[in-house]
Order: C-alpha cells, then structure tokens, then sequence
C-alpha cells in the first residue's frame, strides 16, 4: 500500500490510493491487473464488490517456455475470455479488451495521427459498448469491436487479430476492418 500511495501523491490529484475491495467498490468499470491465472483467485475474493461492474480483462493466457519465448497456458483452442466468463461473479459483465498490443507498443502507437490506430474488444454485453469504445478513445485509439467473448481468442496472444500473433503490429481502422 505505501508503493500505491506514493505513486498517487506523484501523480497527483487524479490517482488515490486504496486497498483493492474500497477500490472496487468505488469504481464503475476495473481493468484487471493481474496474471491470467490469478483471475479466479481475484473473482472469488472480491465477488459481491465485483457485482454490477464492467470488468475488463486484458490477460493473455501465458507464461514463459523453455527457449526464452512463451507458450499458451490454456488449450490451444481455449480462450481466456470464454473461461474467464464461465467464473464470472453473478451480476458483472465481462469484456475483453486492451491486451491485443505489447507495452512498448502500447505505449508508441496510442495518439497517433493522422489516423490512430486501433484497440479490438469484445463482449457479449452490448449495452456497455459506448463505454468501452469511449475509454480506449480516450486512450488514444480507435476501438474495433470483433464480436462476442466467443471471438476473444482472436485477439489474444498467438491469435490472428494481436501483436504476437497473426497481426504483427498495431493497425489503424481500415487494416482492422481488411482483418476482421
């Protein structure tokens, strides 16, 4: 908690501090933080906060390999969307979102102009899609929808619409939609 608290004095009126449940409590949509496989952990622990939320789960189901690279944690044809929905608490929705890029690529390839590049979601929750769309805006890109949590595994890791998959870097509209 001092870690949290004095990057939030560093970064100013913007950023507080709290212990997870408060933070939780008090915030209309979480983006996870947390490996993949400390997600049930997380939904267990925090179910009733997490009751009524937009949670957004950017994990990509991997971990190192042997040769200095990383291999698929989960089935080759499983998706982290889809398990991480079957554990959902009762009452959130999930959408699955801001993973699709590394985060040195992340970081470049936001604001770009003149066409930005894009962030691909999906969700089987379509009532949360402005939001959605709105917050990867305001992270400076353009937001591509890809379908329901049965298409995230597309746009997770090894998958044809990431970074470390078929699509080999960030993209801007008209190359996602060529993609989609």
């Amino acid at each position: 908690m001092e870690d949290a608290t004095a990057l939030a004095q560093e970064l100013g009126h913007l950023a507080t501090a709290s212990e997870t449940g408060e933070a939780i409590k008090n915030a209309d949509i979480i983006v996870l933080s947390v490996w993949f496989n400390t997600i049930q952990e997380l939904f267990k622990q925090y179910g009733t906060e997490l009751k009524g939320k937009i949670i957004i789960d950017p994990s990509n189901p991997i971990a190192p390999d042997e040769n200095g690279g990383f291999k698929k944690i989960i089935g080759e044809k499983e998706s982290a969307g889809l398990l991480n929905a079957a554990i959902l608490p009762e009452g959130a929705i999930l959408v699955k979102a801001f993973g699709t890029l590394g985060a040195a690529t992340l970081a470049n390839a936001a604001y770009q102009t003149p066409e930005k590049n894009v962030l691909f979601y999906a969700s089987d929750d379509t009532t949360v899609d402005a939001e959605i769309e709105q917050l990867i805006n305001d992270n400076g890109f353009d937001a591509v929808k890809v379908g329901g949590l049965d298409q995230s595994i597309r746009i997770e890791v090894f998958g044809d619409l990431h970074e470390y998959g078929a699509l080999g870097k960030a993209v801007n509209v008209a190359e996602a939609k060529a993609k989609i």
